[in-house]
């Protein structure tokens, strides 16, 4: 369980944070004001960048946090610039490197509750982390590549994949 969840997590977030770097770079270069991609979104009903990037790392933290049976710190929503969105992925992957192997793995069959603001959801730990967990990071990372790539960020593949 800590391998299908930890590695690959703290890959695809230091992939987005490559990814948020990229933006702030091609703001720079082409004197684009970087405010401009923060309430964008992919459609009207879609959550815009920021909550996009909140929502991953969320995703994340609450995982190993769940899984392990510790308390999910409380990150701010407060993110108004790309490099307090890095801020944001770089403590998150700094949380999931605290925990260790011993703590999550044997979780397959634990009762994991997520309670949403419509509806309470309950997982075993194998189904809460292929079910959920990882298309939830996946979707909201990738929607963060989508916005970026729309706005002219020279993004490709690669980007998103990272280092294979």
């Amino acid at each position: 369980m800590f391998c299908a969840l930890v590695p690959p997590t703290v890959r695809q977030l230091n992939n987005l944070a490559t990814i948020l770097g990229k933006a702030q770079a091609h703001c720079a270069a082409n004197k684009i004001d970087p405010s401009a991609f923060m309430q964008s979104r992919m459609f009207p009903d879609m959550f815009p960048l920021p909550v996009q990037v909140r929502i991953a790392c969320d995703t994340a933290k609450g995982a190993v946090s769940r899984l392990a049976g510790v308390e999910n710190p409380k990150f701010e929503d407060n993110e108004s610039t790309l490099e307090q969105l890095q801020e944001r992925v770089a403590k998150t992957v700094a949380y999931l490197l605290t925990f260790r192997p011993d703590q999550i793995d044997g979780t397959e069959s634990k009762d994991i509750v997520v309670v949403t603001p419509s509806r309470e959801l309950n997982f075993t730990g194998l189904a809460y982390l292929t079910g959920f967990v990882l298309p939830n990071m996946y979707f909201h990372t990738a929607t963060v590549y989508n916005l970026l790539r729309k706005g002219g960020v020279p993004l490709g593949k690669a980007d998103f994949l990272g280092d294979i």
